[in-house]
């Protein structure tokens, strides 16, 4: 397997039992609110956490009758507290807890993310190092343009990965707001301070303004995040594809003893993993445009954004998460072939030294129009006939003008287009 993907912690979270779980938390939690202004007695309140809970087979049967799942839930509950039940959701109305509730889980699934990303950096560093002084032709609209080294890709990628990890951090603090503030956001039936006890303790802050729900810009923020994050990852994904083709074969993903690439082609490896990071990318970016779509809702809320939002969200965030993980799998071991690199830089015939010689020129005293000029007629007969490019500029007369055979060897030396990759490094990896 590219990478097995064994992280169970996203998945449980999403689960019906770990999301009554936090419904739970919540109501608990403004019952000891309530408790602190002296509208729950002591011994009603310690009954209720001593024997809250809820049976999800039986939440499920109330809500095929009732046809609402926090009156099941709640209902569930009340049979295993008994009488003191009726302190439980004092004032709330059911968004109230199924907003707060989710912020807790989103906020969870954020902590899960960014840990993710965290650790991918680091591949993204170590590899970024170890192919620093790896020489490799840059490509632009995938045809040769000028060597770089094989760790800038993944430098840019490092850096790319440090934005998008400070995205998610600015979306976790977007998406930990809470609402306790009834059934249109005005407090008719609690008191705000009940909401302000809990929240805190809770470690949410409030929905400044609210309807009867928190509002979805939030949720929209969080969700295009994980779309930008699944967009890097693709990007990255495509690269190690390009790389992979035959025609190029500098890189590959890992392939394992006895694994197979195809059912007729026994030869086949084939970058599979890359592919499928691809393919869920796209799930990801359409689930983010429905969480947009989830922003305007009728007056103080309908109901449009959730039956979505119970889709998208979960899957979204164990869809990221697996993908940070799968990626992380096939960086780590990605085959690398320098020899091809450098086979490959010499496919163009030299044709990369094309501004170092226009340049040149100009400083010579040519005007920079017929210095292109004469350049460019010298690189399509290279490209035309397979030719070496600096043999033919030494044979321009033109160019012989103005630049001495000595002059072209120095402009055709490797090493001058890496002079300056320490000082990359060094902006991206500070010292390091």
């Amino acid at each position: 397997m590219i990478e097995r993907y064994t992280k169970k912690e996203m998945g449980q979270l999403w689960t019906l039992d770990a999301k009554y779980r936090k419904w739970l938390e919540v109501e608990l939690a403004v019952c000891e609110a309530w408790a602190e202004k002296g509208e729950i007695p002591d011994a009603a309140l310690k009954t209720i956490k001593e024997k809250a809970g809820f049976d999800v087979g039986r939440i499920d049967e109330i809500e095929a009758e009732v046809k609402h799942d926090v009156i099941a839930f709640l209902t569930s509950v009340s049979e295993h507290v008994g009488p003191e039940s009726r302190y439980i959701h004092k004032g709330l109305t059911s968004s109230d807890v199924l907003d707060t509730a989710n912020a807790l889980l989103m906020r969870d699934a954020a902590d899960i993310i960014i840990g993710d990303i965290k650790s991918l950096m680091e591949v993204l560093r170590e590899q970024a190092i170890k192919y620093k002084n790896t020489p490799c032709i840059g490509r632009s609209h995938g045809i040769h343009a000028e060597p770089m080294v094989f760790g800038l890709k993944f430098a840019l990628w490092y850096e790319e990965m440090k934005r998008n990890l400070q995205r998610m951090e600015s979306a976790r603090k977007t998406i930990s707001a809470g609402k306790l503030s009834g059934a249109v956001g005005t407090f008719s039936s609690i008191d705000p301070d009940i909401e302000t006890i809990v929240l805190e303790k809770l470690g949410l802050v409030p929905e400044t303004v609210a309807t009867q729900i928190v509002q979805r810009d939030r949720h929209a923020e969080f969700m295009t995040t994980l779309a930008i994050i699944a967009s890097t990852i693709e990007k990255i994904a495509v690269e190690l594809r390009h790389l992979q083709r035959t025609e190029v074969r500098e890189a590959e993903e890992p392939f394992s003893v006895g694994q197979k690439g195809s059912s007729a082609m026994p030869h086949k490896r084939n970058p599979i993993g890359s592919e499928n990071l691809t393919g869920l990318a796209r799930v990801v970016r359409g689930n983010a445009m429905v969480a947009i779509e989830n922003v305007a809702l009728w007056h103080e809320r309908d109901i449009s954004h959730s039956s979505v939002e119970r889709i998208i969200i979960p899957d979204s965030t164990i869809l990221i998460d697996y993908m940070l993980v799968r990626l992380k799998g096939i960086l780590l071991r990605l085959v690398v072939y320098p020899e091809a690199m450098l086979k490959n830089l010499e496919l163009s015939h030299g044709l990369y030294n094309s501004q170092k010689v226009l340049l040149a020129l100009t400083e010579s005293g040519m005007t920079r129009e017929d210095a292109y000029a004469e350049v460019q007629k010298k690189a399509m007969e290279s490209w035309a006939e397979g030719a070496n490019f600096k043999e033919l500029l030494q044979g321009g007369e033109a160019i012989k003008a103005y630049l001495s055979g000595g002059a072209l060897d120095k402009l055709f030396a490797l090493d001058d287009y890496l002079k300056h990759i320490d000082f990359i490094y060094k902006r991206v990896f500070g010292d390091k």
